[in-house]
């Protein structure tokens, strides 16, 4: 932040900034990344025994998207992509937030995310729009602040805004629920989609899950297992949890030929599977610190082949 910045609390207890003395008007720039659907969701607990919806997002840098804003008087945001309503929200919240006179401005985004996927194309254009914003003044917002801006702009949001620091996120509230202060272990992943159409989900009309007594308690458990396998920098155990709550979230949104797909990850010494849960793509998680890792994911790739799954991409993440 700079010199012409403070902070104050707002009317409903939270902080916002205010400023004295706005810096001159520029024009921000931004980019956001993507991730590849969660490696855990479900419900947990608060440290006060509340019950949350929340998840573990899987970083992926497939893709970007990025932002442009030029600060503009006029009474509102306009964006060049008029489908962009989630961005524009959240460019107008976040100077709203700021406190500034400038309640406008022109919002450009720019990038090939997959929409409705499970590769978090509406959280990466409204991540970038913020961040936008914010760069148009010359001022660096908090990660909570962000996400709280997030969760307003498109009702539930990945984690994204966190980087590279692995947390546990309510993802309609906006607010961290664990944060683990670990890295993930690096993974190599061959990604894939599960629908024949490539088509996505739409997410915001998906129901959310209604998981019962057993599940919650199986999410305790595979928190507790995470929490473990993170400190410990074990990636066969992340692909444990990965594979445990793609196998819970199956009874919510099935993935065709699951059973076919879970196969290969024995087949192929991979140490889990990781779906989107709202979403259509799905990866074969390897260790990358194995020497062979690259023959494994090359199998994988023709194993999928063989049962006709062609839409086939590889990443890496963590480390």
């Amino acid at each position: 932040m700079t010199m012409s910045e403070k902070w104050y609390p707002t009317a409903a207890g939270e902080s916002a900034i205010g400023v004295v003395e706005p810096p001159p008007a520029r024009t921000g720039v931004a980019t956001a990344s993507t991730h590849h659907g969660e490696i855990l969701q479900g419900m947990f607990e608060d440290a006060d025994g509340r019950l949350h919806r929340g998840l573990l997002t899987m970083p992926c840098d497939l893709y970007r998207t990025r932002a442009t804003y030029t600060p503009v008087n006029l009474p509102s945001v306009v964006v060049r992509q008029a489908d962009k309503v989630k961005a524009r929200r959240a460019a107008e919240e976040t100077l709203a937030v700021l406190g500034w006179p400038c309640t406008g401005g022109y919002l450009d985004l720019r990038g090939e995310v997959p929409a409705s996927r499970g590769f978090g194309s509406s959280t990466s254009d409204v991540l970038a729009a913020i961040r936008a914003v914010a760069d148009a003044f010359d001022c660096a917002l908090p990660d909570w602040l962000v996400a709280q801006l997030a969760v307003r702009a498109e009702t539930a949001s990945d984690s994204l805004m966190f980087g590279d620091n692995t947390v546990l996120f309510a993802q309609r509230e906006g607010i961290v629920l664990e944060d683990f202060g670990r890295r993930l272990p690096r993974l190599a992943a061959v990604g894939f989609g599960t629908s024949s159409t490539g088509s996505g989900v739409d997410t915001l009309a998906l129901r959310p899950a209604d998981y019962g007594p057993w599940e919650i308690a199986r999410f305790r458990e595979l928190r507790a297992q995470l929490r473990a396998a993170l400190a410990a920098g074990d990636a066969a155990g992340l692909g444990a949890v990965a594979t445990a709550s793609a196998e819970i979230n199956q009874r919510h949104l099935p993935v065709p030929g699951f059973d076919r797909i879970t196969a290969l990850v024995r087949r192929t010494g991979a140490v889990g599977l990781q779906t989107a849960h709202s979403g259509d793509i799905a990866s074969l998680l390897f260790d990358a610190a194995q020497p062979d890792h690259r023959r494994r994911c090359e199998l994988a790739r023709r194993l999928l082949a063989g049962i006709g799954v062609d839409d086939v991409w590889l990443f890496t993440t963590g480390g």
